[in-house]
């Protein structure tokens, strides 16, 4: 299979138009149609629908962009991965991280790594936890820091836990459960402030229900970050199970308080996530080592 074909249909794929691949690649337009063309008929399966100037892909062609997306992600880490191995002073490492690490460990990292690698560019991106582990499986990141449990783990990953943090139910202040103690069954009972279904906290609150088989409870809001669940729970709604590393300082300052439900004592783990069997570039390790230190 021509590669080099297959890598022009991709960027036509997701230019949606030949020129601006051209453009981007600065070659011809005619040469890229000539080239896709010759591929079509090498694999003997059509990519593109006419429809007036712009491209159509095929049911086909959709799925084989995919598959070249990650054939182009993994030819990047490679790049990467060789000029970190001669330089080791300079280069690039794509951080990808849940929500609860990137908010409150990966700032002080970063800062930390940077002050010794100030030509080292750091990535991260900030993300849930099935979108952290797709990204990292697919070459997208050459590492993620994860908080989370264990049943969620991936068998193409390999997992180095750092430490185990609390989870705690919280509510405002003015709750009437505030530093109560009750059962598991009654907190269920209240509105809960989440974040979107793929969040590790979310799925740990229900699979904690499943286990003691009691009713999981209402979602009556729902955001996409932890600051914003956090506010509106400090605002007087509802109640919220999160990280006691995210609430801790608001907890002590009497913004938040806690609930402590009956025989639920539960920690998950912060890790830092790499692709199994897979050797790390120097600069990896060197990040890697430096959140170790740190601990």
């Amino acid at each position: 299979m021509n590669i080099h074909a297959l890598k022009l249909f991709y960027q036509v794929a997701t230019t949606g138009s030949f020129t601006k691949a051209a453009e981007l690649l600065c070659i011809s337009q005619p040469a890229i149609s000539s080239q896709i063309k010759k591929f079509e008929h090498e694999i003997g399966v059509q990519l593109f629908k006419q429809q007036g100037r712009g491209v159509l892909l095929t049911d086909f062609g959709e799925a084989l962009a995919e598959k070249a997306r990650n054939l182009v992600a993994l030819e990047e880490h490679i790049e990467s991965f060789i000029e970190d191995y001669l330089f080791a002073k300079a280069g690039t490492i794509h951080i990808v991280a849940t929500y609860l690490p990137a908010n409150f460990l990966i700032p002080k990292w970063a800062a930390t790594f940077k002050g010794a690698h100030e030509d080292v560019n750091l990535v991260i991106t900030t993300t849930n936890t099935k979108d952290a582990f797709e990204q990292l499986i697919h070459y997208k990141a050459d590492i993620a820091i994860y908080g989370g449990g264990i049943s969620e783990r991936p068998e193409k990953i390999a997992w180095e836990e750092l430490f185990e943090d609390e989870l705690w139910f919280v509510v405002s202040p003015a709750h009437r459960y505030a530093n109560q103690s009750i059962a598991l069954a009654d907190m269920m009972k209240e509105p809960f402030i989440m974040r979107e279904e793929g969040s590790s906290m979310r799925e740990h609150l229900f699979s904690l229900c499943q286990t003691y088989q009691v009713k999981p409870p209402k979602i009556a809001l729902q955001f996409n970050g932890i600051n914003e669940t956090i506010r509106s729970v400090m605002a007087g709604y509802g109640a919220n199970f999160i990280s006691s590393l995210a609430v801790r300082e608001y907890v002590d300052s009497g913004q938040l308080a806690r609930v402590y439900v009956k025989d639920i004592h539960i920690k998950h783990k912060i890790t830092i996530c790499t692709r199994k069997n897979e050797r790390h570039s120097i600069l990896v390790q060197k990040f890697i080592e430096t959140i170790k230190s740190s601990l």
